[in-house]
């Protein structure tokens, strides 16, 4: 170990970055296939039902768990139909134009104290951009597409979008308040010291309202009248088939583990312990570390898919109304109610 280890420490800087893109690629790829499964275990279980069991077994625990793998398969095999009305060029590059920033946020990502690929000081306003761009895709598919109901589901999205990257936008503004800093990674040692100094007990109003926008963001449900089944027949992605809808399908649920991992990052300590301070220091509970992420991601994670299995799906003036008189209102009081305890020195700001 100790002869890999120095291998790897003489190799030039931008081999080892190409090599962690890679490997953090490879496992948000499969990271999308088996939260696929997992949602449809999850929910069938929730619906008194079994989920997926036909397609592999693991030592007969996990009925069913080559599922994604047989999906994409047939995915793969289907003929990509092209409309013969359609702009071709941008109805073929809009499925990357969705996926391809959900992953490249990962560069900045904060996965454990010693693993981040790109340690960059504005680390946030460059996940603000990526996540901002992914919706172009949305718009240039829906409208490259020449349908009508491809049309009216970008649409939706598009200003369900930006009425909630609003809202998502100021609720950041408190994180970086709090933390006085946009290096991600510093944001989550700002958090140290315990479960009493992590940013979701101060700043609660804002990490509800990061959560909702989050699910509006990824257009997940209750929030997924951009391509509602029984309103417009899936929406902006109505015409596609084949690989070309399941890049869709990889990045929706690819910004799904994002936002997941963000709300764990910058309100629940990212890679900190909950018992940090509570136990001593080399106390296996209270050593940071990648999984104390993971356990945090997959929660918020499977609220996603609990979210899908309790509301109904709202109206669009419903969500419009929430998105701009309430939780963008709801940003600005507390934003301002943090700046004087900021001011007066309460609570994590005394010390």
């Amino acid at each position: 170990m100790s002869e890999f280890l120095a291998v790897w420490s003489s190799l030039p800087e931008y081999i080892r970055t190409s090599v962690w893109i890679l490997i953090v690629t490879v496992a948000v790829i499969l990271s999308v296939a088996f939260t696929t499964l997992w949602e449809r275990k999850f929910i069938g279980w929730i619906q008194l039902r079994k989920g997926p069991n036909r397609v592999g077994s693991f030592f007969g625990l996990v009925p069913g768990i080559f599922q994604p793998f047989a999906d994409v398969i047939k995915l793969l095999l289907k003929e990509v139909v092209v409309p013969s009305a359609s702009n071709k060029w941008l109805f073929r590059v809009a499925p990357a134009i969705t996926l391809i920033p959900a992953f490249a946020a990962w560069a900045v990502m904060p996965l454990d104290p010693n693993l981040v690929i790109a340690d960059i000081d504005a680390g946030l306003l460059y996940i603000l951009s990526l996540t901002s761009v992914g919706v172009y895709g949305v718009i240039l598919a829906g409208w490259a597409a020449n349908s009508k109901y491809a049309f009216l589901g970008a649409m939706r999205s598009a200003a369900q979008v930006v009425a909630y990257e609003i809202a998502m936008g100021f609720a950041l503004v408190g994180v970086v308040m709090a933390a006085g800093t946009l290096n991600l990674g510093d944001i989550v040692r700002a958090q140290q010291g315990g479960l009493g100094n992590w940013f979701f007990i101060w700043l609660f109003p804002l990490f509800v309202v990061y959560v909702i926008a989050g699910v509006a963001e990824t257009n997940r449900a209750p929030f997924d009248v951009a391509e509602g089944e029984s309103e417009i027949v899936a929406g902006f992605h109505v015409e596609y088939s084949g690989i070309a809808f399941a890049l869709f399908f990889l990045a929706e649920y690819a910004n799904m583990i994002l936002i997941s991992a963000l709300t764990a990052v910058f309100f629940l300590g990212g890679w900190l312990s909950p018992f940090d301070g509570l136990l001593a220091a080399d106390h296996p509970l209270a050593v940071p570390g990648f999984h104390w992420l993971f356990l945090k991601l997959f929660f918020f994670l499977t609220c996603f898919m609990w979210y899908r299995a309790t509301f109904p799906r709202y109206r669009y003036d419903q969500i419009m109304r929430l998105g701009w008189k309430v939780l963008i209102p709801v940003t600005l009081v507390w934003i301002t109610v943090e700046g004087v305890m900021v001011w007066f020195g309460v609570g994590p700001w005394s010390r």
